[in-house]
This record gives structure tokens, C-alpha cells and sequence, in this order.
């Protein structure tokens, strides 16, 4: 048994030394991999050499053993428990452990020998290394540049050293060919990517929800927003819930892919000051933390994988960032089909994820309540012109950024949802209405300073109320006269709207929910007429926004009143836009809001349903990875080259261009192309208002199909000459010198903004009743 145990021994030891020295030359390992185990290896040498001696020993204490046996009595006698023939004689077991010490001791030589021959092949490997050429290839005109940038700063970020760069030439070219894309491979490498890789595994299918506990684990705790955002998804549950029924029933068992999404909030992160959520409780804004928590009941019930992060910590681990400081790319391919973020998030995933930002950026949706338009978002255009700001420069696609209300169709209309009300609900209502009843919008002291004129005509006919914040003393800037409840809980605020006859705004904050949830509660919503409109050139509140929301030359839809689309989209007699500085408008229109009677009202594109069919239009047809930009003009043209024949034809009254009858159809196209239709503005109206004016949407995906000259001919547009810029307006002529312009950044293509210049082609299409965002045929 011992000699047994001797040789197993020796066998699992040479078994480990020699495995790992083998397994060092595996294909594809690096070759600081090999270096690495070689070095254990010749510790490994040593140690064979040790248990060699110790054998030896063990044979000079098994002879002194014998001896000693020989002089007892330890054969004698009936004592024995065992019969002597079951032991081997000394002398035996003396030559079996001599015969194994003289084979380790052979080993040990052998592996000598292996470990001598991979020292040398090392050597040569090194030398490979120390002698690599920066190779001259066209295809890869940046790798010497990135040779040399390499050599001067490797060394400032810990990333590149766990990608194996050691300051070498050749290490240098390993990682700019096989970590990032910079250099071709090297041919001494030995390379396993070229084996073709198996076929991917079928998209499991995404199945509707029916049970919204499991999100509010995948939510987590630990902030008074998030603990905000799970009570709304619990109180609107079971609206949710049978929305998500409709929808199906909808689709009729459309088959749908299950995406993986991450939802990164971030600015709920520590690192971005979470200034938000300290303030739930005080009054702060929940505009924001309403929509997140809408967008994540949505995702989840269309049946999507969803992971949540509010901490960087959980945002690298779920990309699988490097350790580092950020300039390396991910460590694997990301996991994720969707990113859900927002601007703060944005700007954490460009430090942190290196060159595989700019690949990955078209799997990015970025949440963004105001918008982000054109000519703000490219980088290049904006450092030109002086749009640029600290938000903006992102270089994605406008439609890749979602706003809380349709401010321009240059981005994606995300939205929120407000409660609806059943039939008792709404009949309670009505019985129950106190037309002598206001509440005012602003749970901040601050939104009522300098209020008192128009609270003291109020006060003459109605019983005011609030909601402001405070924490022991009332505070000064709300007058005696009104009653103040303090910051009411949700469905507290609920009923008193649902008494109230008036819900009255003072001009701050812009674009809330709140305006749409007392309207959907039977009020009647007052807000003041800007007058001019405000925008980042004369209001602070947008200064440094990637948007000047000013319909004029720098772009989008003006801010004409505190809430825009609740003045555009639904009006009179549930809206109420008036001059505040002028009493006598002011008062009759209070006056006239007593007498009339109205009914809540909620558009279709704010319920449950309208969002989840949005977001599954989004998901499903939104593909910004694989849709390929129009080709740019070549910088000359030979006599024989021709553009292709134009897709669009005259309509039957000669008044605009649609889809041509004989032209072909992409059925990836989306919006379907037969939704377009293409009108010239006025000089003194963007894109958007033309659309708007003939009852249409602006549509910024249909500009390919505009972007070319025989449209102008089309139209009867005569061009003397016919210039390919960059200009957010293009394309445009100005008509008073008959010079055509077409665009040549395709980034730049925007429905926002006009110059009294120029009469602009714009693509329009139509819409789904009550649902803006989507086309009658886009679902």
C-alpha cells in the first residue's frame, strides 16, 4: 500500500506540473500566459528534485529500519496478529523505494529537458515579440498613430495591463488588433476567430405579463424614489394589467422577440447627486421618477428581461467594463439588446465603456423630458454654428432621444400615464364637483412669490387651495386666504382634484404630469400665455438645455405657455391659455370656467394602453444598428452617372408629392412609405407647423426620400443651381434667387426650425387617432 501510495503520488504531481506546461500552449493563449506557467514550471523542477532526496532519505531510515528488525524478536512467537507472509521482506521494500527514487529521480531529468526546450521556445517568442514592425497596411491608416499613443501613455490606465499589454511592441499590437480594431492581426498569432461560429440560438418569444410582483424586486429599495415609483406601479396595477390584455388581444398572437434590457437610471445614481430623491418627500419634482416608472411597467409587461441599476457599481458589472479607468473597450460582447438610460447614464456609459460606446450607442434609448434637437445633437455642426452645449453633441440618431410630451417628431414620443376613470368614477365626479373650487399647481413656496394680484382676483370668486411644502411654520409667500394642505400623498391629491372645479398654473414647472391628471379628473386647466415664448435665448430654465424650443431659425417648437401640448393638443374648454398681465382677460376667463361644464378628458396616447402600444411599436420596428444611412453625394459626377428615378409622384391635385403607386415598398420600412406625403413650407414655418397645418405629423425618417434634385423638379421648383451642405433646414430653396440646397449630413435631417429664407420640403405623414406618435398602418 505504501509503494502504491509513493507512485500515485508521483503520478498526480508529474500530472499537474506537465498539464499545466502543456496546456501554456494551447491556441489562441496569450503569450504572457505562457511566459507565466513556465516560470511555475521550473519551481515545479525544483520540487522534483526535493521529493527525489526525500526518497532517498526515506531508503537510508528503511536500511537502519531492517537492522533494527533483524535484532528482535518481531517474527517470533503466536502473538502476531497477521501471518508473516503478508508482510514483504525489508530488504524488498528497500529496493522498490530505491527502483522509485531512481525513476523520479529520471523524471525530474526528463522534465529538466522539456522545461529547457519550452525556456528556449520562450526565448524565441520573446524575441518575436520584442522585434514586431508596425505594419503598413491601408486598410488601418490609424494603427501607427495608435502605436505611438500607446507607447507614451499605456501605462495610464490599469486596463490595458489586463488586456496583457506590458509595454512591448508586439503587446501593443495585440491589443490594438484582437481588444480594439486599430491594427490588422498579427500573422504569428494564432487565432481561433477565423473557425466559423455556430448559428445563433432562436429568440425565445416575449409573452405579456400578468403579474407585476416580480418587477418590484427587480426595482430594489433602498431610495425614497425608488419606494415613489413602486407605490404608482402598485396603485395603477390593475389598469396596467388589463391594458396588457387589450394589447394582445390587439396583436392577435403577433410573434414578438424577447429583448434584454438594461434600465440604468442615472440620475438616481450617488454619482451624479441624486438630488431627486431627498425631495420626494419635500415638494421636489416627480415628473421624472412618474415617467421612469411608467416606462419600467410597460417594458415588463410587453414581456421583456429587464435588469435595473440606479449605482455605477451595478452598470459596470452588468456591461462588464474592465478594471480600469474607463479607455478599454467591454471585456464581452454586451448582453443587452436595449439601454434604457438618461442623460446622466449616457455620459457614465461613454467614460466607462471605451470604443465600445461608439459601437454600441445605437442600442441606446435616452430618456429626455425636454428633447434634444438636430442641430444641437451633432457634434461637429453644433461646435459651428453655436449650438453647443453641455447636454448636447451626442451624435446619435434625433430619434434615439424620448420625451415626456411630442415637443417635435425629431425625437420619440415617450410619454407617461395618467389614472383613467371608470364610469361610476366618472359620474361621482361630476355630482360632486365645487365650481367654486381651485387648486393651484406648485408644491414650492418659491412658484408663488409675487403671485398675490392674481391670487387676490381668484379669491374673489373661487376658494383657493395648495399643496406647498413645509415642515413647522406656514410658509410666507402663500397668503391667509388660501388653504394649504401641505404635500399631500398621491391618491390624497387625486380626490382633491376630483372636488376641485379649476386647476390653475403660475407659470412653473414646465411640462408636468400634473396638468393632465386633473384634466383626466374633470378640472379645467388656466395657465398663462408667454408673451414672447420662452426659450433658451431669453429664460434661463432652458439655457444650456440641447434644445432652444423657439420656433425660429435655431429650431424647435416654442414654449408659448407652461404646458405647450396641453394648449395645442387639447384646448378649449378643458385648457385655458390667457394673458395673466392682463386683469380683465384674466377674470372673464375665470368667469366663463365657472359656467362651463366639463368632463374628464384623457387622450388615448396618456392611458396604459396608448403607452404599451407605443413602446411595442418602438421595440419592435426601431432598429438603429442595422438601418443604413443614405449614401452621401459623390463629390463629382461623370455625365454617365444617374440617380435613381424619384419614388414619388405628383398627387391627383397637383398640391404635394406622395408615395408612387409603381414604386417598390420595403417592408422593413417603418413608417410604411405609403404614409408619406411631401409639402413646401412657408418661409416663416418649420416642417413641423406645415404638417401640423394640413392635419399631418412631420415624419424625420421619410427625408432620405426628399434629399435629391428631381423632387424640386417635381414640384415645379426651378433651381439654377443645386448645393449639397450641412444646415439643419436642408433641404430648402430660397426662391427669391433660385438656389436649390440639399442636405449632406443626414443626422442633421429635423422637422424643427424655419429661416425666413428659405420655403423647406417636408416630409409629413399620417397619424392614429389620439396616438401622434404612430402612423394608422404602423402597428
Amino acid at each position: 500500500i505504501f509503494v502504491l501510495g509513493i507512485g500515485f503520488f508521483t503520478l498526480c504531481f508529474l500530472m499537474t506540473s506537465l498539464g499545466g506546461q502543456f496546456s501554456a500552449k494551447r491556441l489562441g493563449d496569450s503569450p504572457f500566459t505562457i511566459r507565466t506557467e513556465v516560470m511555475g514550471a521550473l519551481e515545479s523542477r525544483g520540487v522534483l528534485r526535493r521529493m527525489s532526496d526525500m526518497l532517498e532519505m526515506l531508503m537510508k531510515r528503511m536500511d537502519i529500519l531492517a537492522r533494527l528488525e533483524n535484532s528482535t524478536d518481531f517474527h517470533k512467537g503466536d502473538e502476531a496478529r497477521f501471518p508473516l507472509d503478508r508482510f514483504q521482506p525489508a530488504a524488498g521494500l528497500m529496493e522498490r523505494i530505491q527502483a522509485i527514487a531512481q525513476n523520479v529521480s529520471d523524471i525530474a531529468i526528463k522534465v529538466d529537458q522539456i522545461l529547457r526546450n519550452s525556456l528556449l521556445n520562450g526565448k524565441v517568442l520573446e524575441g518575436r515579440r520584442d522585434q514586431c514592425e508596425v505594419p503598413r497596411d491601408p486598410k488601418y491608416p490609424d494603427c501607427a498613430g495608435k502605436v505611438e499613443w500607446m507607447r507614451a501613455r499605456w501605462t495610464s490606465d490599469p486596463c490595458y495591463a489586463f488586456f496583457g499589454v506590458d509595454g512591448t511592441e508586439c503587446s501593443f499590437l495585440i491589443y490594438l488588433s484582437e481588444v480594439e480594431w486599430f491594427c490588422p492581426p498579427l500573422p504569428w498569432r494564432n487565432r481561433t476567430a477565423a473557425l466559423p461560429s455556430p448559428p445563433p440560438l432562436p429568440r425565445v418569444q416575449a409573452a405579456f405579463q400578468s403579474d407585476l410582483a416580480h418587477l418590484l424586486e427587480l426595482i430594489g429599495t433602498g431610495k425614497e424614489s425608488l419606494s415613489f415609483m413602486k407605490k404608482r406601479i402598485r396603485h395603477l396595477a390593475q389598469q396596467w394589467l388589463q391594458a396588457a390584455r387589450r394589447l394582445e388581444q390587439k396583436l392577435k398572437g403577433r410573434q414578438r422577440d424577447q429583448k434584454h434590457i438594461l434600465i440604468h437610471i442615472g440620475f438616481l445614481t450617488e454619482e451624479s447627486g441624486d438630488v431627486f430623491s431627498p425631495r420626494v418627500l419635500k415638494g421636489g419634482p416627480l415628473g421624472e421618477m412618474v415617467q421612469w416608472a411608467d416606462i419600467l411597467a410597460a417594458l415588463f409587461l410587453l414581456g421583456h428581461s429587464l435588469r435595473v441599476t440606479v449605482s455605477l457599481k451595478e452598470l459596470q458589472s452588468h456591461l462588464g467594463v474592465p478594471p480600469g479607468r474607463g479607455n478599454c473597450p467591454l471585456t464581452s460582447p454586451l448582453p443587452f439588446d436595449l439601454i434604457y438610460t438618461d442623460y446622466h447614464g449616457l455620459q457614465q456609459m461613454k467614460q466607462h465603456m471605451g470604443l465600445s460606446f461608439k459601437k454600441y450607442r445605437c442600442r441606446v434609448r435616452v430618456i429626455d423630458t425636454f428633447g434634444t434637437e438636430p442641430a444641437y445633437n451633432h457634434e461637429e455642426y453644433a461646435t459651428l454654428r453655436g449650438y453647443r452645449t453641455n447636454w448636447g453633441y451626442w451624435n446619435l440618431q434625433p430619434t434615439q432621444f424620448m420625451t415626456m410630451f411630442p415637443h417635435t417628431p425629431d425625437n420619440s414620443f415617450m410619454g407617461f400615464v395618467s389614472e383613467e376613470l371608470n364610469k361610476t368614477e366618472r359620474q361621482f365626479i361630476k355630482s360632486n364637483k365645487v365650481s367654486s373650487m381651485a387648486v393651484v399647481y406648485g408644491k414650492e413656496a418659491s412658484i408663488w412669490k409675487g403671485k398675490e394680484k392674481f391670487l387676490a382676483i381668484l379669491n374673489k370668486y373661487m376658494e383657493i387651495h395648495g399643496t406647498v411644502y413645509y415642515e413647522t411654520q406656514r410658509p410666507p409667500e402663500v397668503p391667509a386666504f388660501v388653504k394649504n394642505h401641505g404635500l399631500l400623498p398621491q391618491h390624497e391629491f387625486q380626490q382633491l382634484l376630483r372636488k376641485a372645479k379649476l386647476f390653475i398654473g403660475f407659470g412653473f414647472p414646465y411640462e408636468g404630469p400634473a396638468p393632465l391628471e386633473a384634466i383626466a379628473n374633470g378640472c379645467v386647466f388656466l395657465q398663462a400665455r408667454f408673451n414672447p415664448p420662452h426659450s433658451s435665448l431669453n429664460h434661463e430654465f432652458f439655457r444650456g438645455k440641447p434644445t432652444s424650443r423657439e420656433a425660429s431659425l435655431a429650431g424647435g417648437e416654442r414654449v408659448s405657455s407652461q404646458h405647450p401640448y396641453a394648449e395645442d393638443f387639447i384646448g378649449k374648454p378643458h385648457v385655458w391659455t390667457v394673458d395673466y398681465n392682463n386683469s380683465e382677460e384674466f377674470e372673464a376667463a375665470i368667469k366663463t370656467i365657472m359656467r362651463t361644464q366639463v368632463d374628464p378628458y384623457l387622450p388615448y396616447e396618456y392611458t396604459c394602453e396608448g403607452m404599451l402600444e407605443r413602446i411595442h411599436a418602438y421595440i419592435q420596428y426601431q432598429d438603429f444598428c442595422t438601418t443604413s444611412s443614405p449614401p452621401l453625394p459623390p463629390k463629382a459626377k461623370s455625365p454617365a452617372m444617374q440617380s435613381p428615378p424619384s419614388p414619388l409622384s405628383l398627387s391627383p391635385n397637383a398640391t404635394h408629392l406622395v408615395w408612387s403607386p409603381s414604386a417598390s415598398r420595403d417592408p422593413r420600412a417603418w413608417p410604411p412609405v405609403d404614409s408619406l406625403q411631401v409639402w413646401v413650407s412657408e418661409t416663416r414655418h418649420s416642417c413641423t407647423e406645415t404638417c401640423r397645418r394640413r392635419g399631418l405629423v412631420c415624419e424625420p425618417t421619410f427625408f432620405r426620400f426628399l434629399n435629391k434634385k428631381e423632387v424640386f423638379l417635381q414640384l415645379s421648383i426651378a433651381c439654377n443651381s443645386t448645393e449639397y451642405e450641412m444646415n439643419h433646414l436642408y433641404p430648402a430653396v430660397a426662391e427669391n434667387v433660385h438656389e436649390c440646397y440639399l442636405q449632406k449630413e443626414p443626422l442633421l435631417f429635423s422637422c424643427a426650425g424655419y429661416n425666413t429664407k428659405y420655403r423647406r420640403l417636408c416630409p409629413c405623414r399620417d397619424y392614429r387617432k389620439g396616438q401622434v406618435a404612430l402612423c394608422r398602418d404602423c402597428l
